[in-house]
């Protein structure tokens, strides 16, 4: 296939663009459409670009052809732009550019390409075209329509059993080399094929699936629920549990062993979870497998709930009573002296939640407690002398560097001038110089 071989745009085919472009297209940049026909008695496909000229004008210009028997095509004034799309000049067309310069990719030259470059999708205007030649008379691409008629047929004619499978209405596996090498090879795939044809046309099953259905006569739907939930499983780091605990040939059992007792992964992983947290032995079949999993799931889960329960009320007791000796310690650093603010300190997880729920901030969340615990940092209440109990400003008073990290009021909004003087001039200074006299 030579360029000097490409002929001028047929008027026919021409208009046949023209007419489906005006009824079918809004769009003003660029667009493509292909027609089919023969260069040197082989088969191809010729993308024109159509662009808009003014008003009323639009141009046509051919710029790839791909042939069924060429591993190249070939490609003129275009060009891959950004995200996959491409671009087209029109220098000899009349749109000129600054200075009458052309861009690179428009010298109006035909190149060699790779078969699969410079392939837009393209509506072609004349798909039965293909089946007036002998050799592509039986190829049903009338009935398959595929998105691209010569990569299906240079499929057609290295697999003709794809014919096969398209008037069987499986077209949609014709892609797949395994399942076309099948067909040619063996006759009870065939028959399979077509016993099935009713189940593989409802629905679309991986190839691996489809193949494995023959082998193993096992029913697809299972085989693909298989598929996906190994997918899943791969996929889902929340599903670590199940992957490291069933590994190799033992996932199969454990798939088979879900689909029987009517459950999903994500159901046996919260029992999982739950046996791993209550430390029983998830080697034993007992375990792995109970006889009656709906049963045993429960079971599991409600002991976890009352463990986790019973955990986190002595982890809260213990909080509590490190948070209140910690405040202990620190409960020289009040201040209530001759002002008209006072300064306390928070004594319990509590009353950061309290502190926190009335000036809507997060003192109450995000570990403040913890850090308190840690003697990080500590949290003090700032209220008003003539009424002490009504949550007014908050700081946070670093243990380390001796400065206050955080002093915000009622929606983390910025105290006033008076009380941030109160707390920089007065309260700092007074606990800066207890801090040092708890430290002696």
């Amino acid at each position: 296939m030579q360029p000097n071989h490409i002929r001028p745009i047929p008027k026919r085919l021409e208009k046949r663009i023209l007419d489906y472009d005006a009824k079918h297209s809004d769009y003003r940049g660029v667009r493509f459409y292909a027609y089919l026909t023969t260069i040197r008695k082989e088969l191809v496909k010729i993308t024109v670009a159509v662009r808009n000229k003014g008003k009323h004008t639009r141009l046509l210009k051919q710029v790839a052809v791909h042939g069924v028997y060429s591993d190249n095509c070939l490609v003129r004034d275009m060009d891959y732009s950004f995200m996959g799309n491409f671009r087209v000049g029109w220098y000899d067309e009349g749109l000129k550019y600054p200075n009458d310069l052309r861009p690179y990719y428009n010298d109006g030259i035909w190149y060699s390409a790779d078969y699969k470059y410079y392939d837009p999708w393209a509506y072609i205007v004349n798909p039965r075209f293909a089946l007036t030649l002998k050799e592509f008379r039986y190829s049903a691409v009338d009935i398959q329509n595929p998105p691209c008629i010569i990569s299906y047929l240079r499929t057609y004619i290295k697999y003709p059993q794809a014919e096969y499978l398209v008037k069987a209405g499986l077209g949609k596996y014709v892609g797949s080399t395994m399942i076309l090498k099948k067909i040619g090879s063996d006759k009870g795939f065939r028959k399979w094929l077509m016993a099935n044809r009713e189940e593989l046309t409802r629905r679309h099953y991986y190839v691996d699936v489809v193949l494995r259905g023959y082998k193993t006569g096992k029913p697809l739907k299972a085989l693909q629920a298989y598929r996906e939930a190994k997918i899943n499983l791969r996929s889902n780091d929340s599903l670590k549990p199940i992957r490291d605990l069933f590994t190799g040939s033992q996932r199969e059992r454990f798939f088979d062993y879900i689909s029987a007792q009517n459950t999903n992964v994500n159901t046996y992983n919260d029992y999982l979870k739950a046996c791993i947290y209550l430390g029983l032995d998830m080697s034993l079949p007992k375990n792995r497998f109970p006889h009656d999993f709906k049963r045993w799931h429960d079971i599991r889960i409600d002991q976890y709930a009352t463990a986790r329960a019973e955990a986190d009320r002595k982890a809260k007791q213990e909080l509590y009573e490190n948070f209140a000796h910690i405040a202990e310690k620190y409960l020289p650093l009040e201040h209530d002296n001759k002002n008209a603010f006072i300064c306390v300190i928070a004594r319990s997880p509590a009353d950061l939640v309290h502190e926190g729920e009335v000036l809507h901030h997060c003192v109450g969340r995000l570990n403040y407690d913890q850090r308190f615990v840690r003697e990080e940092s500590l949290i003090f209440f700032i209220r008003a002398k003539e009424s002490p109990d009504i949550p007014l400003v908050t700081l946070e008073y670093s243990l380390q560097t001796h400065k206050i990290l955080q002093c915000y009021g009622e929606y983390d909004h910025k105290p006033s001038e008076n009380i941030l003087h109160y707390v920089n001039k007065v309260w700092l200074p007074y606990a800066n110089k207890t801090i040092k006299k708890l430290a002696a």
